[in-house]
């Protein structure tokens, strides 16, 4: 009898200890459970996966990694009709800095709608196929970072002379904002290739044959390996990327090469309208860019609340291979915009 009431003395104190403390990892797991908890407004959930309908009825796909009431970050990839695969990198990073992160296949784009309609091609109209995006998203001036590489730095600049007021910060990575200034600096980067090189380039250019393999294999091994990726081999979200690259409207819109720049970008510039920004704003230039990194300092003096990352070792996609002088370099920005 008395060992039977000690027994339910002790379980009864038991059990009033386990309601009164809290186990250990209770205090921690809240804020990973916030973080990973990022279900979409659909119906039934695909990993963040989220088609956004636009107004001209197509749809573009997006995908939404975490959950941020104060740093959600849009990934503008380059091209133009580039993928998001190039910006992949960025997952391994933001997570751990609690940095809200949307990727987001531009109309006309592999994971996108893919329409024919030549007309959609304009700038004006990608910018309003962002502001219909954040607006979907649900985005604004309290949380709400663009951040463009490339041609994706074009828009992300487009836009926030548009849109500003929506932005807590603005991140334009790799692009200048003026499309001469670019054609100038490709032209200095082609004389230093050899005679040889520079000779074949011009011979299949002169026909016209830009997607001929030869010439394709020689624009990689002589200048897409030292200005555009300096890893070796290529990481394979980067090579996916370019086999996923919608190559009409990329010629549309910014020429059938590298070298031959002359689709409806060519004399583009926002040069001296900068001054008009007022939102926070990172330019970011690479030592071994196809983009004069000095004229992305400059960019960030013409801003009125600009600072600038240099990464030493990076080319025009320093996102992957300066990686940590990149990633290190975004978050502290982002992190530091109040």
């Amino acid at each position: 009898m008395h060992k039977a009431l000690l027994t339910s003395f002790l379980f009864a104190l038991l059990f009033v200890s386990c309601q009164q403390q809290p186990q250990p990892q209770a205090e921690i797991q809240p804020t990973a459970c916030q973080y990973l908890d990022y279900t979409t407004n659909d119906a039934v959930q695909a990993g963040g996966i989220h088609m956004v309908k636009l107004k001209e009825g197509y749809q573009v796909w997006t995908k939404r990694i975490g959950n941020s009431p104060t740093m959600k970050v849009l990934l503008l990839h380059g091209g133009p009709a580039g993928t998001h695969e190039l910006m992949i990198a960025f997952e391994s990073f933001f997570p751990q800095a609690n940095i809200e992160l949307y990727q987001y296949d531009q109309l006309g784009s592999f994971y996108s709608d893919q329409p024919d309609d030549m007309s959609l091609w304009t700038i004006a109209r990608f910018v309003e196929e962002v502001e219909q995006v954040r607006l979907d998203l649900g985005l604004d001036s309290t949380n709400f970072f663009l951040l463009g590489q490339s041609w994706g730095g074009i828009l992300a600049m487009e836009y926030a002379l548009k849109y500003q007021q929506n932005l807590k910060g603005l991140i334009v990575s790799n692009m200048t904002a003026d499309f001469d200034k670019y054609e100038a600096y490709n032209n200095k980067l082609r004389a230093e290739l050899p005679k040889d090189v520079l000779d074949t380039l011009s011979f299949y250019e002169s026909k016209e044959q830009f997607q001929n393999p030869l010439y394709l294999d020689l624009m990689y091994k002589a200048f897409y390996k030292k200005h555009i990726c300096r890893l070796e081999p290529w990481p394979e979200p980067v090579e996916r990327s370019f086999s996923h690259f919608n190559q009409v409207v990329y010629e549309y819109m910014q020429g059938p090469s590298e070298f031959v720049p002359g689709g409806i970008l060519k004399g583009w510039s926002v040069w001296e309208r900068l001054k008009e920004l007022t939102v926070p704003t990172l330019m970011i230039g690479a030592k071994y860019d196809s983009m004069n990194p000095a004229e992305m300092e400059e960019m960030s003096h013409l801003v009125q609340n600009g600072s600038y990352l240099y990464c030493a070792n990076g080319s025009h996609l320093c996102q992957w291979d300066d990686q940590q002088t990149y990633m290190t370099g975004v978050i502290s920005w982002i992190q530091g915009v109040k």
